[in-house]
């Protein structure tokens, strides 16, 4: 039987540190190498070849971050955008994550109720189907309804759900906010009451996507949904520090799980075999912030 999803987190984080690597495989920011080669023009034989690429720097990725972080966030729309030559290097990338130990965060921000929401759900978390994911990033705002398909992979296989909460972008104070109290604080009490009836007690398998431009609100939210890991976007390039990032970790230090993915995967003048080094440096440069930073807060 596969544990817990919280359970699974915890002890792999414990081994290495609180952190995750997005894996966004930009094709204008891929390493020269890489892009040689790649057609001129769109089309079919465009769409293999990068499809090719970005599997290629994937794997070079995986191969510089497993061991130092516990994991990883492709994000699926650098995949689809590929058609099925994208798709397919999705499925393969995602496992030779697994088979290099690292927990597959996958970044789909799906939403939909009943049958929808059930296919949905098989593609990403089935342990049996073309992705395998140990979580998804789901986005609610439709209803906590939209979360109902995915709850019999949680209860069964141990899979974890991140939902979008608070988000940062110009646009998500309009929903987010909404209200007294805000949207967001009654959607993390709603997360709460399903880790509640699922996990029964301590850290349950449903978390949230809280910004770390969002510091200010997240103890609320914490304490909002107590049980729920926060998976904190927005550290490195988009400019986030680690303090911010872990501003909602709870009082054991934690239940924050940071996620880069530019600074820490791309890096200009690297190409070939420094792609790997340079990954891992950088990788490792982050996990070492993060500790650092949970000894400060224990210490107070």
């Amino acid at each position: 039987m596969i544990a817990p999803f919280a359970e699974r987190l915890a002890e792999a984080a414990d081994r290495t540190a609180p952190v995750a690597v997005g894996l966004d495989p930009h094709l204008d920011h891929l390493p020269p190498s890489f892009r040689a080669g790649l057609p001129a023009t769109p089309g079919p034989a465009f769409r293999a070849a990068a499809a090719a690429a970005a599997e290629a720097f994937c794997a070079e990725v995986l191969r510089a971050v497993h061991g130092v972080v516990p994991v990883v966030k492709p994000q699926v729309a650098f995949f689809e955008q590929l058609g099925s030559p994208g798709v397919a290097a999705l499925e393969r990338t995602c496992a030779l994550a697994r088979e290099l130990g690292l927990l597959v965060l996958l970044d789909a921000k799906r939403g939909d109720i009943s049958t929808t929401g059930e296919a949905y759900a098989r593609a990403c978390l089935d342990p049996d189907g073309p992705i395998g994911a140990d979580a998804v990033t789901l986005n609610a705002w439709m209803g906590l309804d939209t979360l109902d398909p995915y709850l019999p992979w949680v209860e069964r296989y141990g899979r974890g759900l991140f939902v979008l909460v608070r988000t940062t972008n110009p646009g998500s104070a309009l929903l987010q906010r909404h209200g007294e109290p805000g949207a967001a604080l009654a959607l993390a009490a709603g997360l709460q009451a399903i880790n509640a009836r699922v996990a029964g007690g301590g850290w349950g398998p449903i978390g949230a996507v809280v910004g770390a431009q969002a510091a200010a609100e997240a103890p609320a939210l914490r304490a909002a949904l107590p049980g729920g890991w926060f998976l904190v976007p927005g550290v490195g390039a988009q400019g986030g520090a680690i303090a911010e990032a872990l501003a909602g970790a709870g009082p054991d230090g934690r239940g924050a799980l940071p996620v880069a993915s530019r600074s820490v995967i791309f890096a200009r003048g690297e190409d070939g075999a420094d792609i790997r080094a340079g990954v891992r440096a950088r990788a490792m440069a982050l996990a070492e912030e993060v500790r650092a930073e949970l000894r400060r807060r224990r210490r107070g």
